[in-house]
Protein backbone atom coordinates (compact mmCIF):
# COMPACT_ATOMS: atom_id res chain seq x y z
CA UNK A 1 0.00 0.00 0.00
CA UNK A 2 3.04 2.32 0.74
CA UNK A 3 3.67 2.44 -3.15
CA UNK A 4 0.07 4.15 -3.96
CA UNK A 5 0.16 7.72 -3.86
CA UNK A 6 -3.19 9.03 -2.12
CA UNK A 7 -4.78 10.16 -5.24
CA UNK A 8 -4.53 6.87 -6.53
CA UNK A 9 -5.59 4.99 -3.43
CA UNK A 10 -8.49 7.65 -3.82
CA UNK A 11 -9.35 6.24 -7.18
CA UNK A 12 -9.27 2.92 -6.23
CA UNK A 13 -11.57 4.23 -3.32
CA UNK A 14 -14.13 5.38 -5.90
CA UNK A 15 -14.08 2.58 -8.34
CA UNK A 16 -14.88 -0.14 -5.39
CA UNK A 17 -17.89 2.42 -4.11
CA UNK A 18 -19.43 1.86 -7.31
CA UNK A 19 -21.25 4.76 -10.31
CA UNK A 20 -23.89 5.56 -7.24
CA UNK A 21 -21.27 5.81 -4.09
CA UNK A 22 -18.11 7.80 -6.55
CA UNK A 23 -20.88 10.65 -7.27
CA UNK A 24 -22.43 10.93 -3.48
CA UNK A 25 -17.79 11.48 -2.71
CA UNK A 26 -18.01 13.59 -6.21
CA UNK A 27 -20.46 16.09 -4.64
CA UNK A 28 -18.09 17.12 -1.20
CA UNK A 29 -15.19 17.95 -3.54
CA UNK A 30 -13.84 21.19 -5.36
CA UNK A 31 -14.20 20.82 -9.42
CA UNK A 32 -10.68 20.75 -9.68
CA UNK A 33 -10.29 17.42 -7.67
CA UNK A 34 -12.94 15.94 -9.02
CA UNK A 35 -11.50 16.14 -12.53
CA UNK A 36 -8.29 14.85 -11.61
CA UNK A 37 -9.39 11.98 -9.67
CA UNK A 38 -11.68 11.55 -12.81
CA UNK A 39 -8.51 11.08 -15.05
CA UNK A 40 -6.67 8.76 -12.13
CA UNK A 41 -10.05 6.86 -12.39
CA UNK A 42 -9.87 6.11 -16.00
CA UNK A 43 -6.21 4.51 -15.69
CA UNK A 44 -7.02 2.63 -13.02
CA UNK A 45 -7.81 -0.95 -14.87
CA UNK A 46 -8.14 -4.52 -12.97
CA UNK A 47 -7.63 -3.25 -9.47
CA UNK A 48 -6.80 -7.10 -7.32
CA UNK A 49 -9.48 -7.54 -4.65
CA UNK A 50 -7.33 -7.76 -1.79
CA UNK A 51 -5.76 -4.28 -2.94
CA UNK A 52 -9.40 -2.72 -3.05
CA UNK A 53 -10.31 -3.84 0.27
CA UNK A 54 -6.90 -2.54 2.08
CA UNK A 55 -8.03 0.99 0.23
CA UNK A 56 -11.21 0.53 2.00
CA UNK A 57 -10.02 -0.36 5.09
CA UNK A 58 -7.89 2.24 5.80
CA UNK A 59 -10.09 5.00 4.86
CA UNK A 60 -12.61 2.89 7.26
CA UNK A 61 -9.70 3.39 9.73
CA UNK A 62 -8.48 7.22 8.69
CA UNK A 63 -12.45 7.82 9.54
CA UNK A 64 -12.67 6.66 13.03
CA UNK A 65 -9.40 8.15 13.78
CA UNK A 66 -10.54 11.29 12.69
CA UNK A 67 -13.69 10.94 15.25
CA UNK A 68 -11.64 9.96 17.90
CA UNK A 69 -9.84 13.09 17.48
CA UNK A 70 -12.26 15.32 17.09
CA UNK A 71 -13.97 14.11 20.18
CA UNK A 72 -11.18 13.95 22.64
CA UNK A 73 -7.93 14.77 20.92
CA UNK A 74 -4.53 13.13 19.73
CA UNK A 75 -3.75 11.41 22.81
CA UNK A 76 -7.99 9.85 23.26
CA UNK A 77 -7.31 8.74 19.46
CA UNK A 78 -3.94 7.03 20.14
CA UNK A 79 -5.53 5.63 23.43
CA UNK A 80 -8.74 4.31 22.06
CA UNK A 81 -7.01 2.84 18.40
CA UNK A 82 -4.41 1.03 20.74
CA UNK A 83 -7.05 -1.24 22.83
CA UNK A 84 -8.54 -1.34 19.66
CA UNK A 85 -5.87 -2.32 17.32
CA UNK A 86 -2.18 -2.33 19.03
CA UNK A 87 0.29 0.14 19.58
CA UNK A 88 1.75 -0.56 16.44
CA UNK A 89 -1.22 -0.64 13.86
CA UNK A 90 -2.70 2.77 16.02
CA UNK A 91 0.87 4.43 15.46
CA UNK A 92 0.34 3.81 12.00
CA UNK A 93 -3.09 4.89 11.44
CA UNK A 94 -1.81 8.26 13.61
CA UNK A 95 1.24 8.39 11.29
CA UNK A 96 -1.08 8.30 8.11
CA UNK A 97 -3.35 11.33 9.77
CA UNK A 98 -0.28 13.61 10.54
CA UNK A 99 -1.24 16.27 7.70
CA UNK A 100 -4.48 16.14 9.43
CA UNK A 101 -3.49 16.73 12.59
CA UNK A 102 -1.02 18.98 12.11
CA UNK A 103 -3.66 21.17 10.56
CA UNK A 104 -6.36 20.90 13.28
CA UNK A 105 -3.33 21.77 16.40
CA UNK A 106 -6.20 23.02 19.09
CA UNK A 107 -8.13 19.80 18.46
CA UNK A 108 -7.51 19.05 22.40
CA UNK A 109 -9.36 21.75 23.31
CA UNK A 110 -12.41 20.37 21.29
CA UNK A 111 -13.89 18.89 24.93
CA UNK A 112 -12.85 21.61 26.64
CA UNK A 113 -15.16 23.47 28.40
CA UNK A 114 -15.74 27.07 27.45
CA UNK A 115 -15.00 28.99 30.79
CA UNK A 116 -11.77 26.83 31.21
CA UNK A 117 -10.42 28.07 27.63
CA UNK A 118 -11.22 31.32 28.88
CA UNK A 119 -9.58 30.93 32.25
CA UNK A 120 -6.51 29.99 30.45
CA UNK A 121 -6.39 33.06 28.32
CA UNK A 122 -6.60 35.48 30.56
CA UNK A 123 -3.52 37.53 31.29
CA UNK A 124 -2.50 36.27 27.67
CA UNK A 125 -1.88 39.05 24.92
CA UNK A 126 -5.14 39.92 23.04
CA UNK A 127 -3.14 38.48 19.72
CA UNK A 128 -2.51 35.47 21.25
CA UNK A 129 -5.98 35.51 22.34
CA UNK A 130 -7.34 35.82 18.98
CA UNK A 131 -5.19 33.50 17.32
CA UNK A 132 -6.60 30.37 19.83
CA UNK A 133 -10.05 31.52 19.16
CA UNK A 134 -9.55 32.13 15.58
CA UNK A 135 -8.29 28.80 15.19
CA UNK A 136 -10.84 26.39 17.89
CA UNK A 137 -11.71 23.18 16.55
CA UNK A 138 -15.34 24.35 15.73
CA UNK A 139 -16.68 27.88 15.37
CA UNK A 140 -19.45 27.16 18.21
CA UNK A 141 -17.02 26.70 21.10
CA UNK A 142 -14.89 29.75 19.83
CA UNK A 143 -18.61 31.55 20.47
CA UNK A 144 -19.56 30.34 23.17
CA UNK A 145 -15.40 31.07 24.14
CA UNK A 146 -16.44 35.01 23.07
CA UNK A 147 -19.09 34.85 25.04
CA UNK A 148 -17.63 35.34 28.21
CA UNK A 149 -15.82 38.06 27.93
CA UNK A 150 -16.29 41.49 28.93
CA UNK A 151 -17.79 43.58 25.62
CA UNK A 152 -14.69 46.05 25.53
CA UNK A 153 -12.52 42.53 25.05
CA UNK A 154 -14.93 41.01 22.63
CA UNK A 155 -14.50 43.96 20.53
CA UNK A 156 -11.02 43.82 20.79
CA UNK A 157 -10.86 40.30 19.97
CA UNK A 158 -13.16 40.45 17.06
CA UNK A 159 -11.07 43.15 15.33
CA UNK A 160 -8.20 41.29 15.79
CA UNK A 161 -9.69 37.78 14.35
CA UNK A 162 -10.94 40.14 11.41
CA UNK A 163 -7.55 41.64 10.65
CA UNK A 164 -5.72 38.55 11.19
CA UNK A 165 -3.74 37.33 8.21
CA UNK A 166 -2.13 34.27 7.65
CA UNK A 167 -0.27 32.89 10.34
CA UNK A 168 2.95 31.16 9.89
CA UNK A 169 2.15 27.21 11.00
CA UNK A 170 5.43 26.91 13.66
CA UNK A 171 3.41 30.16 15.57
CA UNK A 172 0.16 28.23 15.76
CA UNK A 173 1.95 25.30 16.76
CA UNK A 174 3.82 26.55 19.52
CA UNK A 175 0.66 28.13 21.21
CA UNK A 176 -0.87 25.17 21.08
CA UNK A 177 1.31 23.15 22.51
CA UNK A 178 1.81 26.36 25.38
CA UNK A 179 -1.73 26.15 26.10
CA UNK A 180 -2.31 22.23 26.31
CA UNK A 181 0.74 22.27 28.34
CA UNK A 182 -1.27 24.64 30.87
CA UNK A 183 -4.35 21.74 30.78
CA UNK A 184 -1.88 18.89 31.44
CA UNK A 185 -0.58 20.61 34.57
CA UNK A 186 -4.33 21.56 35.63
CA UNK A 187 -5.58 18.14 35.52
CA UNK A 188 -2.47 16.81 37.04
CA UNK A 189 -3.22 19.39 39.97
CA UNK A 190 -7.02 17.57 39.53
CA UNK A 191 -5.53 14.11 39.80
CA UNK A 192 -3.22 14.64 42.26
CA UNK A 193 -5.65 16.43 44.69
CA UNK A 194 -7.86 13.39 44.06
CA UNK A 195 -7.44 10.51 46.62
CA UNK A 196 -6.96 10.55 50.48
CA UNK A 197 -8.95 9.92 53.33
CA UNK A 198 -11.67 12.09 52.31
CA UNK A 199 -12.08 10.66 49.09
CA UNK A 200 -12.63 7.13 51.02
CA UNK A 201 -14.66 8.74 52.84
CA UNK A 202 -16.52 10.68 50.16
CA UNK A 203 -17.00 6.72 48.43
CA UNK A 204 -18.13 5.02 51.26
CA UNK A 205 -20.61 7.42 51.98
CA UNK A 206 -22.31 6.57 48.63
CA UNK A 207 -21.19 2.78 48.89
CA UNK A 208 -24.39 -0.21 50.37
CA UNK A 209 -23.98 -0.13 54.00
CA UNK A 210 -22.37 -4.09 53.29
CA UNK A 211 -19.44 -2.63 51.65
CA UNK A 212 -18.78 0.11 53.75
CA UNK A 213 -18.72 -2.33 56.70
CA UNK A 214 -16.53 -4.69 54.31
CA UNK A 215 -14.02 -2.37 54.12
CA UNK A 216 -14.07 -0.91 57.44
CA UNK A 217 -13.61 -3.70 59.13
CA UNK A 218 -10.50 -4.93 56.90
CA UNK A 219 -8.66 -1.32 57.66
CA UNK A 220 -9.45 -1.69 60.80
CA UNK A 221 -7.10 -4.86 61.27
CA UNK A 222 -4.31 -3.57 58.94
CA UNK A 223 -4.25 0.05 59.43
CA UNK A 224 -6.08 1.13 62.70
CA UNK A 225 -5.43 4.65 62.44
CA UNK A 226 -6.82 5.08 58.99
CA UNK A 227 -9.96 3.45 59.46
CA UNK A 228 -10.47 5.62 62.29
CA UNK A 229 -9.83 8.73 60.39
CA UNK A 230 -12.31 7.53 58.04
CA UNK A 231 -15.14 6.61 60.48
CA UNK A 232 -15.06 10.22 61.66
CA UNK A 233 -15.66 11.91 58.38
CA UNK A 234 -18.74 8.83 57.47
CA UNK A 235 -22.18 8.97 58.93
CA UNK A 236 -23.29 5.11 59.52
CA UNK A 237 -26.66 4.25 60.75
CA UNK A 238 -25.53 4.21 64.21
CA UNK A 239 -24.71 7.64 63.68
CA UNK A 240 -28.40 8.52 64.16
CA UNK A 241 -27.47 8.94 68.06
CA UNK A 242 -25.80 12.15 67.00
CA UNK A 243 -28.16 13.81 65.63
CA UNK A 244 -30.74 16.37 67.89
CA UNK A 245 -34.05 15.49 68.42
CA UNK A 246 -34.92 17.59 65.65
CA UNK A 247 -32.93 16.27 63.04
CA UNK A 248 -34.24 13.37 64.06
CA UNK A 249 -37.91 14.14 63.04
CA UNK A 250 -37.03 15.71 60.05
CA UNK A 251 -35.17 12.52 58.77
CA UNK A 252 -38.31 10.32 60.36
CA UNK A 253 -40.88 12.56 57.82
CA UNK A 254 -38.75 11.30 54.99
CA UNK A 255 -38.04 7.84 55.60
CA UNK A 256 -40.58 4.88 54.47
CA UNK A 257 -42.10 3.45 57.49
CA UNK A 258 -41.16 -0.12 56.18
CA UNK A 259 -37.66 0.56 55.75
CA UNK A 260 -37.32 1.80 59.44
CA UNK A 261 -39.21 -1.12 61.10
CA UNK A 262 -36.50 -3.39 59.14
CA UNK A 263 -33.10 -1.34 59.53
CA UNK A 264 -34.03 -1.25 63.48
CA UNK A 265 -34.49 -4.75 63.30
CA UNK A 266 -30.51 -4.57 63.64
CA UNK A 267 -29.65 -1.64 65.35
CA UNK A 268 -28.61 -0.94 69.10
CA UNK A 269 -31.22 -0.54 72.36
CA UNK A 270 -30.36 3.27 72.48
CA UNK A 271 -30.82 3.94 68.48
CA UNK A 272 -34.29 2.18 68.63
CA UNK A 273 -35.50 4.45 71.68
CA UNK A 274 -34.16 7.12 70.38
CA UNK A 275 -35.91 6.85 67.54
CA UNK A 276 -39.18 5.85 69.18
CA UNK A 277 -38.61 8.91 71.54
CA UNK A 278 -39.17 11.12 68.76
CA UNK A 279 -42.20 9.78 66.99
CA UNK A 280 -45.88 10.54 68.46
CA UNK A 281 -47.07 8.06 71.08
CA UNK A 282 -49.50 6.52 68.15
CA UNK A 283 -46.86 5.85 65.90
CA UNK A 284 -43.98 4.57 67.89
CA UNK A 285 -46.69 1.95 69.09
CA UNK A 286 -47.85 0.95 65.17
CA UNK A 287 -43.34 0.94 64.96
CA UNK A 288 -43.37 -1.70 67.80
CA UNK A 289 -46.05 -3.63 66.27
CA UNK A 290 -44.73 -3.61 63.31
CA UNK A 291 -41.27 -4.63 65.03
CA UNK A 292 -42.78 -7.70 66.72
CA UNK A 293 -44.73 -9.16 63.93
CA UNK A 294 -42.48 -9.03 61.07
CA UNK A 295 -40.83 -12.72 60.56
CA UNK A 296 -36.73 -13.27 60.86
CA UNK A 297 -35.51 -11.24 58.46
CA UNK A 298 -31.59 -11.61 56.82
CA UNK A 299 -28.47 -9.69 57.84
CA UNK A 300 -28.65 -8.34 54.38
CA UNK A 301 -31.99 -7.05 53.67
CA UNK A 302 -31.34 -5.34 57.40
CA UNK A 303 -28.38 -4.32 55.83
CA UNK A 304 -29.66 -2.33 52.73
CA UNK A 305 -32.56 -1.03 54.92
CA UNK A 306 -30.33 1.03 57.10
CA UNK A 307 -28.04 1.71 54.07
CA UNK A 308 -31.36 3.62 52.41
CA UNK A 309 -32.42 5.53 55.88
CA UNK A 310 -28.44 7.01 56.10
CA UNK A 311 -29.28 7.74 51.95
CA UNK A 312 -32.23 10.10 53.45
CA UNK A 313 -29.77 11.85 56.11
CA UNK A 314 -27.09 12.35 53.53
CA UNK A 315 -29.70 13.61 50.99
CA UNK A 316 -31.24 16.44 53.04
CA UNK A 317 -27.61 17.02 54.51
CA UNK A 318 -26.50 17.62 50.69
CA UNK A 319 -29.77 19.49 50.14
CA UNK A 320 -29.34 21.82 53.49
CA UNK A 321 -31.76 20.90 55.18
CA UNK A 322 -30.10 19.80 58.03
CA UNK A 323 -26.44 19.65 59.47
CA UNK A 324 -24.58 16.85 60.65
CA UNK A 325 -21.15 17.63 62.82
CA UNK A 326 -18.56 15.15 61.62
CA UNK A 327 -15.90 14.02 63.98
CA UNK A 328 -12.85 16.30 62.53
CA UNK A 329 -15.05 19.77 63.01
CA UNK A 330 -14.17 21.45 65.82
CA UNK A 331 -16.79 23.44 68.08
CA UNK A 332 -16.47 26.97 65.72
CA UNK A 333 -18.48 24.97 63.44
CA UNK A 334 -21.11 24.10 64.80
CA UNK A 335 -24.67 25.29 64.27
CA UNK A 336 -26.26 28.27 66.62
CA UNK A 337 -30.04 28.18 66.68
Amino acid sequence: MSELTPRRKAAILCVALGPEGAAKVFKHLPDDVVEKLTVEMVRTHDIPPEQAEEVQREAIESAIARGYIAQGGIRYAREVLTRAVGAQRASEILERLATYIEATPFEFLRLTPPDQIYAFLRGEHPQTTALVIANLPTHDLAAKVMALMPPEEQADIALRIGLMTQTQPDVVKEVARVMQTKLDVVMQAEYSAAGGVGSLADILNKSDRATERNILTHLGESHPDLAEEVRSLLFVFEDLLKLDDRTIQLVLKEVDSKDLALALRGASDDVKERILANMSQRAAETLREEMELMPPQRRRAVEEAQTRVVAVVRRLEDDGAIFIARGAESADEELVL
